[in-house]
C-alpha cells in the first residue's frame, strides 16, 4: 500500500487486503461494493500485487463507470461466481416533466440504500435504467416507487436491455500555454479559463476520476478531465511547441 495516497485511497486498499484475506482463508469470492474508475485503479493496484489473488469487475455492461469487483483464489472456479449486479428500470409518466440523473440517483438513496450500491444510472424518455447490487433488487423494486413526485414502477430487466446511446467525439486541436488544468480544461470544453478556475475551485471538476481544487495542477498525456453533466474530455496526445511557445494539443471531447 505504499503507493497509495490519502485516506480514501488508504480505506480502499485495506478493504481489498481484508476481502483477498477473506477470499482466500475460506476458498469463497468476496464481492466489493461498487467503485468509480478510480477507486477500481487503486483497487486493481492492491490485487495485481497479490498472485494468489484474481478478480472480475461487473458493471452491468461494457462502458459502466461504475463496477463492483469479484476478489477469488487463483484456483478457484470461476463459473460458480454469481453476478453480482441486477438492472432495473424505473418507468413513469414523464412527458411534462424532466428528470435527470441527480433526480434519480436521489430517489433511490431516499429509500435507505447506500450510494455503494448503485452504479451506473442510464436516463430515458419514460425513467431510467439502474444497476445495483444484486442483493438489493428487491428490496428496491418495493419500496423505490416515485422519481420527483411521480409514481414509477420498477421491474428488474436484462442486462442486453440497457439503453446505452453512443457516446459522440468531438476531436479538438488547440495550442495551450501550458499543461494546466484551467488551460486544458477550459480548451476542451468550450468555455474561458477564468470560468474553468471558478469550476475547479468549487471541486466540480475530476482528473482520472478524483476530484482536483487546483487550477495549477498539470495534466498529463492520457489523463481524463470530466464535469458531471458536460461530459469528459481526453487528452488524446501532446504536440511540440509552436513557434510562439505554445503547446499543441489533441483532446477528444466525449458527449
Amino acid at each position: 500500500m505504499s503507493h497509495l495516497q490519502g485516506d480514501d485511497e488508504r480505506a480502499i486498499g485495506i478493504e481489498i487486503i481484508d476481502g483477498a484475506e477473506l477470499a482466500w482463508k475460506t476458498n469463497q469470492d468476496q464481492t466489493t461494493d461498487f467503485y468509480d474508475p478510480h477507486q477500481v485503479k487503486v483497487a486493481k493496484s492492491i490485487l495485481e500485487s497479490i498472485p494468489e489473488m484474481s478478480f472480475l469487475s461487473f458493471g452491468g455492461y461494457k462502458q459502466a463507470e461504475r463496477n463492483r469487483l469479484v476478489m477469488y483464489p487463483q484456483m478457484y472456479l470461476t463459473e460458480t461466481i454469481a453476478n453480482p449486479v441486477a438492472v432495473l428500470e424505473a418507468k413513469g409518466n414523464f412527458k411534462f416533466q424532466d428528470i435527470s440523473h441527480r433526480d434519480c440517483l436521489g430517489s433511490i438513496l431516499g429509500t435507505g440504500i447506500k450510494r455503494e450500491k448503485v452504479g451506473d444510472i442510464i436516463v430515458t424518455e419514460t425513467g431510467c435504467q439502474v444497476v445495483v447490487a444484486v442483493e438489493l433488487s428487491e428490496y428496491l423494486q418495493t419500496h423505490w416507487n416515485q422519481i420527483h413526485q411521480t409514481p414509477v414502477v420498477v421491474s428488474e430487466i436484462d442486462e442486453g436491455q440497457i439503453a446505452i446511446e453512443p457516446e459522440r467525439v468531438k476531436e479538438i486541436k488547440t495550442t495551450v500555454p501550458s499543461l494546466r488544468l484551467d488551460a486544458v480544461a477550459s480548451s476542451g470544453f468550450g468555455t474561458s479559463r477564468t470560468r474553468m478556475a471558478r469550476e475547479i475551485k468549487a471541486e466540480r471538476l475530476k482528473v482520472n476520476w478524483k476530484t482536483v481544487n487546483s487550477a495549477s495542477h498539470m495534466v498529463e498525456e492520457g489523463d481524463i478531465i470530466s464535469i458531471r453533466g458536460r461530459g469528459r474530455v481526453v487528452v488524446e496526445s501532446v504536440k511540440g511547441q509552436t513557434r510562439k511557445g505554445r503547446l499543441g494539443l489533441v483532446l477528444k471531447r466525449l458527449m
